[in-house]
């Protein structure tokens, strides 16, 4: 009963952090999942702003009920990520009961289990992982919901049907084609778009930002407010260039996403009307019209 408490008040305070003031299923989903079953045992490596070497040796699940992010695999920056991001994602996705939603980077299921409790029995959950560990652990302790498959494969490759949500955690330089083009008209995809730490590392991604995409009745609107850091992709093929990580980094620190309304794809665009133009896409700051 102490812990059902303190996962409850801990929900609404994620929620709090987020801005999320009237999402009484995303507040549930929250309350209802317990965090410490995914992060394995032992002791926990919990991430917090003002050091980056706090452990939990006690294993005391009391401790992983707030805004910080744990670790998973510290030599690949793989963490669990924070909630508060994660929950403010979920409110902007509008993930709803009857969703089909690809979660791709599941890591060990933590936000795959959040995102089951909100899709409920009539929706379903693909959890991708790339990672064989982590795939396997996600498969264990998902075990429980009839309505999430766990998928190892690489994330870029899926989905393979039309799914209402693509829900990324990971950053890349550029949208894999089936995330844009398995998204059902009114689908939406959330992913990081961001670069390495350095063009020859493909560790923990410090320049990022959040883009949203909405498929609609012809073609993509998109947004993003607001900067982010996650683990750089792995098992990129082709690997991007150096000059492509070299001219997306130019944009993020140039700024201004704030003034993107739509997504380019697969057509030629103007560079003088968008934010960032990659070889055969761009996020542009013309809105699209009815």
């Amino acid at each position: 009963m102490e812990l059902a408490e303190l996962r409850r008040v801990f929900a609404r305070q994620m929620l709090a952090l987020a801005d999320v003031w009237n999402n009484q299923r995303l507040e549930d989903a929250f309350a209802h999942v317990p965090r410490e079953k995914f992060l394995g045992r032992g002791r926990w490596h919990i991430l917090t702003p003002w050091s980056l070497q706090n452990y939990a040796n006690n294993g005391d699940p009391a401790l992983v009920y707030q805004d910080v992010v744990i670790a998973l695999d510290e030599e690949r920056g793989v963490n669990n990520g924070s909630p508060s991001l994660h929950a403010r994602w979920l409110d902007e996705v509008a993930a709803g009961p009857g969703d089909r939603v690809a979660h791709i980077g599941a890591g060990t299921g933590y936000y795959s289990a959040i995102i089951s409790e909100i899709v409920g029995p009539e929706g379903h959950v693909i959890a991708v992982e790339y990672d064989a560990d982590c795939a396997q652990r996600a498969r264990e302790n998902l075990s429980g919901r009839r309505n999430v498959d766990v998928v190892h494969a690489n994330g870029c490759d899926w989905p393979k049907d039309e799914v209402d949500i693509v829900y990324v955690n990971f950053a890349i330089p550029r949208p894999a084609d089936p995330w844009i083009e398995n998204l059902k008209p009114g689908g939406r995809l959330i992913f990081p778009l961001g670069v390495p730490s350095t063009t020859r590392s493909r560790g923990r991604s410090l320049n990022g930002v959040t883009i949203m995409v909405t498929r609609l009745e012809e073609g993509y609107a998109a947004s993003s407010s607001y900067p982010v850091s996650f683990v750089f992709a792995e098992g990129l093929t082709p690997e991007p260039s150096e000059e492509e990580i070299r001219n997306l980094y130019q944009s993020l620190k140039r700024g201004g996403w704030e003034s993107v309304k739509s997504l380019v794809w697969k057509q030629a665009a103007d560079s003088a009307e968008c934010w960032y133009v990659g070889s055969d896409w761009a996020l542009s700051y013309n809105a699209i019209t009815a």
